[in-house]
């Protein structure tokens, strides 16, 4: 029975990524050598480096004046780098979810952090809205997608002051203009590679205005001297995320990856507005991400949640159980989660209709 992935994250990655990194643990570039076995500083991983960053470069359109950075430490340890190197006295964040949430509690410990909105008292079910940014804060930070609650911001914010945002679990699922922001991190595992690589896009002259000692390791300007090698990175997600990368650009690019995945949301959204069994936890069809689709059973149905998990599983659903936090039932619809899965299960949800009516 094939397997479809809906996990949250780590998640599913391209076929292709998975073989080629396959391949590289017995034989890294003809060296007759593992790529976890092999030195960071020989040519072999230096080339990597250097494809996986013009990459990202291209594939982003990443405009002049920026730099690409891979780092250990998951998008968590960002939540205190950034307040870290950008944080001279206060700044402004958007709170939209759990991550958020944790991402302004850090920034505490460095200067005033400002909640310029949150959606923490509908259990983060939208995107706030009608928001000012007070003009002298150092940054605003928002998350673009919503993980664990199923909603996303999908527009680059015009704002009067440096823009701050954790992509985590949506970039390159669409279009984004780098311009409009100061610094872009996130967490490899949901769009690009296994755990264990965070990226980091940030525009240099934003860097080195604080009076502040930075320790070496959280200071931005360290890794950006050192080619992202100052110690030794996580290479072989690097290797894998170079593998995605290149599988992003030969289907099209970052359009039509976004065409595809608005199709995708559509398809099961569609089914779970149709199905007297569900409703979608997210009111609002342009709060809702195309990522992270988050649905319950309805309240009349509410005793048929285990039966529809365990019919699910039956049929080759993987990962879909919610975040504790919401409960029901979350469909992660990367990147690399093929059509036919989502498909699949519009198909198991109609079916599971039709046993209980």
């Amino acid at each position: 029975m094939k397997k479809h992935n809906f996990y949250a994250g780590p998640s599913i990655l391209p076929q292709v990524t998975i073989e080629e990194t396959a391949k590289a643990v017995i034989n890294f570039a003809g060296t007759g050598l593992s790529i976890m076995e092999i030195s960071h500083r020989s040519k072999e991983v230096i080339a990597v480096m250097d494809e996986t960053v013009a990459l990202f470069k291209e594939l982003l359109n990443i405009p002049e004046g920026y730099k690409v950075l891979f780092l250990g430490g998951g998008a968590s340890t960002q939540f205190l780098m950034v307040p870290y190197n950008l944080l001279n006295g206060k700044a402004a964040y958007l709170v939209t979810g759990g991550w958020a949430s944790k991402a302004a509690k850090e920034a505490k410990n460095f200067g005033e952090v400002i909640e310029i909105a949150s959606s923490k008292d509908k259990n983060y079910n939208y995107i706030p809205r009608g928001w000012k940014v007070p003009s002298d804060v150092d940054y605003l930070h928002i998350t673009t997608n919503n993980t664990l609650y199923g909603t996303e911001i999908r527009e680059d914010f015009d704002v009067n002051v440096p823009l701050v945002a954790d992509m985590s679990s949506d970039i390159f699922s669409r279009p984004v203009d780098i311009s409009k922001y100061a610094l872009i991190y996130g967490g490899a595992q949901k769009n690009l590679a296994p755990a264990g690589i965070t990226f980091v896009i940030v525009r240099e002259d934003m860097l080195g205005k604080l009076n502040r000692h930075i320790p070496t390791m959280m200071d931005y300007r360290t890794h950006i001297e050192a080619d992202s090698m100052f110690n030794t990175p996580p290479v072989l997600p690097l290797f894998a995320a170079l593998q995605t990368l290149k599988w992003l650009k030969a289907n099209g690019g970052l359009k039509a990856m976004e065409k595809v995945n608005l199709e995708k949301a559509k398809l099961l959204y569609d089914e779970i507005e149709r199905n007297k069994l569900f409703k979608c936890t997210i009111p609002d069809p342009k709060d809702r991400s195309i990522m992270n689709i988050c649905f319950v059973m309805n309240d009349n149905y509410k005793d048929l949640e285990d039966a529809f998990m365990d019919f699910a599983k039956s049929k080759g659903m993987i990962g879909i159980k919610g975040h504790r936090s919401t409960g029901g039932f979350r469909a992660s619809t990367y990147n690399a989660l093929p059509k036919e899965s989502v498909q699949a299960l519009v198909d198991c949800m109609k079916e599971f209709e039709q046993i209980k009516s």
